[in-house]
């Protein structure tokens, strides 16, 4: 369960105060499929990024299972990053000089895990997108669907029991972006890990179980499906 009370972030842009989050409140249960929408600015991104740990409230509470995310330090949030939650963004984030199964092996570096058992796990997370047989290619070697599918099974290979995408069909065209919604779904659906996705991909938004819309910074709409 993500329990998200009165959570605001404020950002200064020189002498200007950005209000990104104004006081959101939101339960999110295990194993849910939320999407968040919203035109550019409304805060969704900034939403999932605090989810995510990636960045601390300025005001509020947010406690995903356990973890006090509003209260955690640097280290607690990197240590909760590594073990509950995958990453999956808009612009892949792959190291351009590092093969396709060496991309998905980093989170597992940062977490300790021996080489053998890192390349094992990554190959199996290649092999979950459909991708065994591009382990050993350069990420200008994929095309921009694979990457994403790539950077899918980076998210997984951590075993994370929360995937956080940052609009992630946002790159890609039609075709490609079906298919990286399926995978997403299968995800959620058949393995119950929770799927929060920010983005404005209307197609993505009508597949998730719950569509949690924002507007400056504020909850505007919270709907789901039938």
């Amino acid at each position: 369960m993500i329990q998200i009370r009165d959570l605001k972030k404020d950002y200064r842009l020189g002498d200007e105060t950005v209000h990104a989050l104004a006081g959101v409140s939101l339960d999110l249960p295990t194993g849910e499929f939320a999407a968040f929408v919203g035109p550019s600015g409304s805060g969704k991104s900034t939403l999932l990024h605090l989810v995510g740990g990636l960045d601390t409230p300025s005001a509020g509470s947010i406690v995903v299972e356990d973890h006090d995310l509003s209260q955690a330090s640097d280290k607690e949030l990197a240590s909760y990053r590594n073990h509950n939650i995958g990453f999956v963004f808009q612009a892949f984030h792959l190291h351009p000089t590092y093969t396709a199964l060496e991309n998905v092996a980093i989170p597992l570096l940062f977490s300790g895990v021996g080489k053998t058992e890192r390349l094992t796990r990554a190959r199996a997370a290649l092999e979950a997108v459909g991708l065994a047989n591009r382990a050993g290619h350069l990420p200008n070697q994929l095309s921009g669907g694979e990457r994403q599918r790539v950077s899918i099974a980076r998210a997984l290979v951590g075993n994370p029991r929360i995937i956080v995408a940052d609009e992630p069909t946002g790159n890609l065209d039609t075709a490609n972006g079906a298919r990286i919604m399926d995978l997403l779904g299968n995800l959620n659906k058949d393995q119950g890990i929770t799927l929060i996705v920010a983005t404005h991909d209307a197609e993505l938004a009508r597949r998730a179980h719950r569509v949690v819309t924002l507007r400056d910074g504020l909850i505007t709409g919270d709907s789901r499906a039938n």
